[in-house]
């Protein structure tokens, strides 16, 4: 028998990853023990160690040499979705990953937070165990209750959620009693009046509800700290769906939380909800509809054992002369929250019966931090039609569509031929994932496709894709993505160098002009960047033309580290104050968010 280590360097270190190796593919009573190695900058390169191997009888540790927080976690999970293995592993730390009772076999493992970085852990030996497997998908799909009047009252309560498909509700704070909040569904053009009734619990206090992607008046835009719902109140929101006197285009909105500093509780906690806009030009697309028209939620969440929700930690907020910052183990950058289950329309693992015709599928991330990289497991390919904000111009055959949150997509999936068969819609690794943060891996739901049916529906060569505004020569403002380190440990993400200050308007902007801005991403994360009040163009993704999907009208951009896009919007009808921030809603809520005021020339 002879003995075998491996030596990855790390942050200039050797470091013994492997233990004694037998010369025989016969282990015998010789257990295998391994060490994954997290490197300094894990993020930009990765774990250090990206195969390792470990006996079923062997020991398995992560070792943690950065200076930030990553996981060692299983892609594959058992049937209710908890992963095989997973540990979180703070600076500094050296932890054991908890791998017994696996089956040999190989094993894909990424980090929650930062998914581009990704492994392979080899288990030897000859005993029975777990291999992972795919939910069963046990429940089905609940496709929300629709409201379409004109007026439209949502109350916010505590009320008891089926989340999995046994055990005990989930309790969350729901619109209506259910989780998502019920589809408002409007035709373009025909003023909405959503009047939101504050009865969650006492200690919730004020909310402030924003509809994500419409152009409507300052007062009626979420604000963060003003405007608010109190508690035992109510406000109106008045959405108009109307842009320059004209009717906005057809679009897919969602409705969501927006109070500072708890934005992502409240979205946590299920204060989300989605709306449809219909254009009446869209029935002469033959597109499909009615029951093959299904908006999707996608989010996630941790339950413990009770089927409640795990809350995260979060980070001490401390004000210094006026200006705020946060401090502790889950200050930024280490304030990303990812769920351990991935839900649609608020249930884990649900499942759909189809016909074996086209069906449009409106596409919605609404978690607070994960991409989801979605493909259908038989290969066949999504046909987006369009973004959350409206058509594309022409339909763009897509493998597979990645949504960072709030993105949205619209798209054509087409199960002819496919009768008797299952087909399952997952999140798969993201392949151009460099740096930042790459897609969390995961089954997501389940098409079963039971019979034929006659099918009148089609993908048009062309779309009535919206108007776009004109593009200026020339950029009138850069902002850019950062994040800010003070003293005592204290840090907070920031926009043009500054973290969000309720009284303080960073550009002012006239109304009625066409604006050219570029966002550039300065840190080491991938953000999601959303623009308030306006619909907007992307010019250029680093410098080139945009890729066909970001063509159309947008709200929210995906920025990787070190990029930059340019997106023009024409400023009409409202002024007063609207908000720039990133998506991933712990990155607002600790800094990374900034206003813009619309004035009168």
């Amino acid at each position: 028998m002879r003995a075998a280590v491996t030596l990855v360097m790390a942050v200039g270190l050797s470091v013994v990853v492997g233990g004694p190796v037998p010369a025989s593919a016969d282990l015998g009573d010789t257990p295998v023990n391994a060490t994954i190695v997290i490197p300094r900058d894990a993020m930009d390169h990765g774990y250090a160690t990206r195969r390792v191997t470990v006996s079923q009888d062997g020991v398995l540790s992560a070792v943690n040499l950065d200076s930030i927080d990553h996981t060692v976690t299983s892609d594959a999970t058992d049937a209710g979705g908890t992963p095989l293995f997973s540990v979180r592993v703070p600076p500094g730390s050296t932890l054991s990953v908890p791998v017994a009772g696996l089956a040999a076999g190989t094993y894909w493992f990424h980090c929650t937070f930062h998914p581009s970085m990704r492994g392979q852990l080899i288990v030897t030996g000859s005993r029975g165990g777990t291999t992972g497997t795919l939910p069963s998908f046990d429940q089905a799909l609940v496709v929300p209750r629709q409201v379409a009047g004109r007026h439209v009252r949502l109350v916010q309560r505590r009320a008891g959620v089926r989340v999995m498909p046994a055990g005990p509700l989930t309790r969350m704070w729901t619109y209506g009693g259910t989780y998502p909040g019920p589809t408002i569904r409007r035709p373009t053009g025909h003023e909405t009046d959503v009047t939101v009734v504050n009865r969650l619990p006492r200690s919730a206090g004020s909310t402030s509800m924003h509809l994500h992607g419409d152009h409507h008046a300052s007062q009626y835009d979420g604000q963060p700290t003003h405007s608010l719902v109190r508690h035992g109140r109510t406000r109106t929101y008045r959405y108009p769906l109307t842009d320059d006197g004209r009717a906005e285009p057809g679009s897919f909105f969602w409705y969501h939380d927006h109070r500072m500093d708890r934005t992502s509780r409240n979205n946590w906690n299920g204060l989300q909800g989605m709306m449809i806009v219909d254009d009446p030009a869209e029935k002469r697309l033959r597109l499909p509809h009615g029951r093959r028209d299904v908006p999707l939620m996608i989010s996630e969440r941790s339950l413990d054992a009770q089927n409640q929700l795990i809350h995260p930690a979060m980070p001490t907020m401390v004000m210094d002369h006026g200006a705020m910052s946060w401090t502790g183990p889950h200050a930024p950058p280490n304030d990303g929250i990812p769920g351990e289950r991935i839900l649609v329309n608020g249930r884990y693992a649900p499942h759909l019966d189809v016909s074996a015709t086209r069906y449009r599928l409106r596409l919605l991330n609404s978690s607070g931090f994960s991409m989801y990289d979605l493909a259908l497991s038989n290969g066949r390919p999504l046909v987006q039609i369009g973004t959350g904000d409206g058509l594309l111009r022409h339909p763009v055959v897509r493998p597979d569509i990645l949504l960072g949150p709030s993105q949205r997509a619209q798209v054509i999936v087409d199960f002819h031929g496919l009768e008797g068969q299952n087909v399952v819609l997952t999140s798969i690794p993201r392949a151009d994932a460099t740096s930042g943060t790459g897609s969390r891996p995961g089954a997501v739901m389940e098409f079963r496709v039971r019979h034929a049916a006659p099918d009148r529906s089609r993908i048009p060569t062309q779309l009535p894709s919206p108007a776009l505004a004109p593009a200026p020569r020339h950029v009138t403002h850069t902002w850019h993505l950062g994040l800010a380190h003070g003293p005592h440990g204290r840090s907070y993400w920031s926009i043009d160098g500054k973290a969000f200050d309720p009284h303080r308007a960073d550009v002012t902007v006239p109304l009625g002009s066409v604006r050219r801005w570029r966002i550039v991403n300065d840190t080491r994360l991938t953000h999601f960047v959303h623009l308030h009040e306006e619909q907007w163009r992307t010019l250029l993704r680093d410098g080139r033309r945009p890729p066909p999907w970001e063509r159309g009208l947008e709200d929210t951009w995906r920025l990787d580290p070190g990029e930059s896009i340019e997106v023009a919007a024409r400023f009409s009808d409202y002024t007063g104050l609207f908000m720039l921030h990133c998506h991933m809603l712990d990155h607002e809520d600790h800094g990374m968010m900034a206003q813009f005021d619309v004035v009168r020339r």
